[in-house]
């Protein structure tokens, strides 16, 4: 929240930014505050519908894009929505935390900002509460960091060893967690107690044939939806054993939850969907605990 803010700090009073109706709740939570004490004016769509949000576009100073989408793993037409904002001068800043610079390189693609969560995959211990900007821009690094450094947002000397350190293993991580999610998202894609699995890494993903063009790779983020109330939802996530109920994610433990328990979630994001981020443990007693607590809720 460090790093968002401090991009956002950046814009003038009453700039429009446009953002994804269905992201990370903190960014929705902390723009619709902004907008309510008159600071910025947001403007919320569908990341994945190009069409609308190139037709946002007018008028605006900063477009917000993340992708894939935190928890139903939209994907943004990152080439052509980068393209077309800097067309028009727009600033366009990628949350790359679920996919991160492994396998998709906003950058490259001509994106002015980058942030990432590194609390999530780039730490990747859980002990560690932290954001990253990346810019190639010298005008875009000296207003970071001085927002940075007036606001107070700076990580202390230990997070940033603990940061560092997790960052030696991180490819390592990463390659685990992603074949580990890739491998439970077609097991999840037949389970009879599953009505849909997102995970671009599927060929039958609506999103598998655009991600392909310029991902490479689909994560360890898996979301699905349980076959039933949002209450036996719940109870699946409480019966495992191994996979631990929390709302983080990135992790070398696997941890899922129930989004739509949080109140600040967008309400686009189904009742029953559970975000499952996949971690380092054997596949096998992944996949026996999944099953053993869906077939557990009542």
């Amino acid at each position: 929240m460090a790093a968002i803010s401090a991009v956002f700090s950046a814009l003038p009073v009453g700039a429009k930014v446009v953002a994804s109706n269905q992201g990370y709740s903190g960014v929705m939570t902390l723009l619709a505050n902004m907008s309510a004490a008159n600071k910025l004016n947001p403007v919320f769509v569908s990341i994945a519908d190009t069409a609308e949000v190139i037709a946002a576009l007018d008028g605006a100073d900063l477009l917000w894009i993340e992708s894939p989408t935190n928890p139903a793993l939209d994907v943004a037409e990152l080439p052509v929505l980068i393209n077309e904002a800097r067309a028009r001068q727009i600033t366009v800043a990628v949350d790359n935390t679920f996919a991160t610079a492994l396998i998709q390189k906003p950058l490259a693609m001509g994106a002015d900002i980058v942030m990432n969560s590194v609390t999530k995959y780039l730490a990747g211990h859980s002990d560690v509460v932290m954001g990253s900007l990346s810019t190639e821009s010298a005008t875009h690094f000296k207003t970071l960091e001085d927002a940075r450094k007036f606001n107070g947002s700076i990580p202390g000397p230990f997070e940033a060893w603990l940061a560092l350190r997790g960052l030696r293993t991180f490819p390592l991580r990463f390659q685990r967690a992603s074949e580990n999610a890739l491998e439970l998202a077609n097991r999840l894609s037949i389970h009879p107690l599953v009505s849909r699995v997102r995970y671009p890494g599927l060929p039958t993903d609506p999103q598998h044939q655009r991600a392909q063009k310029f991902m490479n790779g689909f994560g360890a983020i898996v979301s699905f939806e349980f076959a039933g109330t949002p209450a036996a939802a719940d109870q699946v996530c409480e019966a495992s054993r191994i996979i631990t109920h929390a709302t983080s994610l990135g992790g070398v433990e696997s941890l899922w939850e129930r989004r739509r328990r949080w109140p600040i979630e967008s309400a686009s994001v189904p009742e029953s969907l559970i975000r499952l981020s996949v971690g380092c443990e054997d596949i096998e007693d992944l996949w026996n605990d999944i099953d053993a607590a869906l077939h557990s809720a009542k």
